[in-house]
């Protein structure tokens, strides 16, 4: 299958097929099947279209996204600037309503993306290292993530889309046997 990355057209069709992607969602989870199949199947698609596209080559999440740290990523993230907590804290992060502990930086792009990349890579907190977060297990907990992410993330966008595609049959349990790619 020909992957999608342009991410112009990925929007356009993001918009055409949103109530087709929340209908999907909404199979998934009445879906008969374990989590550990799907999740299984899920991670197939995913390790097949990570490895074909560059996720620095996008960075399409550091530019659509809010990044998310908790205390101790806070004070790793600041000391590979050279800068103290408390001073990273002021200058650049918003703390969450919903979860206490937590802060983000809500400023689009994010203020550390550079030619692509990160400027502090090595000390990223975990909502960065693990987008789009596919890898997981119990990934009909996340869809509602996946959906939002659609948009944004090529990988996401691909995964989602094969998922229609090998799921959305009636005889899909024996299409995937015949995959075999799991």
């Amino acid at each position: 299958m020909r992957l999608e990355t342009d991410l112009e057209k990925i929007k356009r069709i993001a918009i055409k097929k949103r109530d087709e992607n929340y209908r999907f969602r909404s199979y998934l989870k009445m879906l008969d099947i374990e989590t550990e199949e799907l999740d299984s199947i899920v991670h197939g698609i995913y390790e097949e279209v990570r490895a074909q596209i560059d996720c620095t080559k996008c960075a399409n999440c550091c530019k659509e996204l809010t990044t998310e740290f908790d205390k101790n990523e806070i004070k790793i993230f600041a000391k590979g600037l050279n800068m103290p907590p408390e001073k990273f804290k002021q200058k650049y992060l918003t703390p969450t309503e919903d979860e206490p502990g937590k802060f983000f930086i809500d400023a689009l792009p994010c203020p550390f993306l550079e030619n692509n990349l990160c400027v502090n890579y090595e000390n990223r907190p975990e909502s960065c290292v693990s987008f789009p977060h596919l890898h997981k297990p119990f990934f009909t907990s996340r869809l509602f993530g996946v959906v939002g992410n659609y948009s944004v993330c090529p990988i996401v966008f691909n995964v989602y889309e094969q998922l229609k595609d090998l799921l959305w049959h009636r005889n899909w349990r024996s299409r995937v046997d015949l995959l075999n790619r799991f």
